[in-house]
């Protein structure tokens, strides 16, 4: 018998919803569209993780003389495993968009920027675009700390890269010393093998010595 009391017949509807939830029917339904799992490749697979920070980015707008926001997102410094290489990415939080991603050179220079002690500045050649750009970057943390570890592992690696550029420079000019050596050495053989090598007045001598002899 159903209740004229508003209160209770809330609670008794209330209650047959409840049970027929949790009642099993038994009934499986398929999905319409199966989703097939697809391999999704960021390029960063053969790079080792240095540095990943949160971050703001901004870079300097020259035509309209002023700083345009480029993304919020993950900051990263990566080291290639077999080459050796540091570079830097960042991409937005949402979308995942490239917004920086360039090599860290020993030409890279990172200045405070004025009035905020959370950000700093740098001048680098960038490929988020997909294509080459001189880029100037203005990059502002969440704190003074992070910062500062950013520029801290920036300069390192710059100073890394200058070291192995300069070790490679040297590795460049020895070899080239070898093989101006080398190139010497048969130089030197050539000339002694000419030097040595029976001219035709001496080949008549011999054949008219021979001659006489017999």
């Amino acid at each position: 018998m159903a209740s004229n009391d508003p209160e209770r017949r809330e609670e008794e509807e209330a209650g047959e919803t409840a049970a027929g939830e949790d009642e099993d029917t038994g009934a499986q339904i398929a999905p319409i569209v199966r989703l097939e799992e697809v391999a999704v490749t960021t390029g960063e697979e053969d790079e080792g993780v240095l540095l990943d920070l949160k971050a703001k980015l901004y870079r300097f707008d020259k035509e309209g003389n002023q700083w345009k926001e480029r993304g919020t997102g993950s900051v990263k410094i990566l080291k290639h495993k077999e080459t050796g290489k540091v570079r830097l990415v960042m991409r937005q939080v949402k979308t995942l968009k490239i917004c920086a991603n360039h090599l860290i050179l020993p030409s890279i220079k990172l200045q405070e920027h004025a009035g905020n002690d959370k950000s700093c500045v740098w001048h680098a050649t960038d490929f988020s675009d997909g294509e080459l750009k001189d880029e100037t970057f203005c990059i502002r943390f969440g704190s003074v700390d992070n910062c500062k570890l950013f520029m801290e592992t920036v300069e390192k690696q710059a100073e890394a890269a200058g070291k192995k550029e300069e070790k490679e420079s040297k590795e460049a000019d020895s070899a080239a010393g070898e093989l101006d050596k080398l190139s010497v050495g048969e130089t030197k053989v050539e000339e002694k093998a000419k030097e040595e090598a029976p001219t035709a007045a001496d080949e008549k001598e011999s054949d008219s010595t021979e001659t006489k002899a017999a």
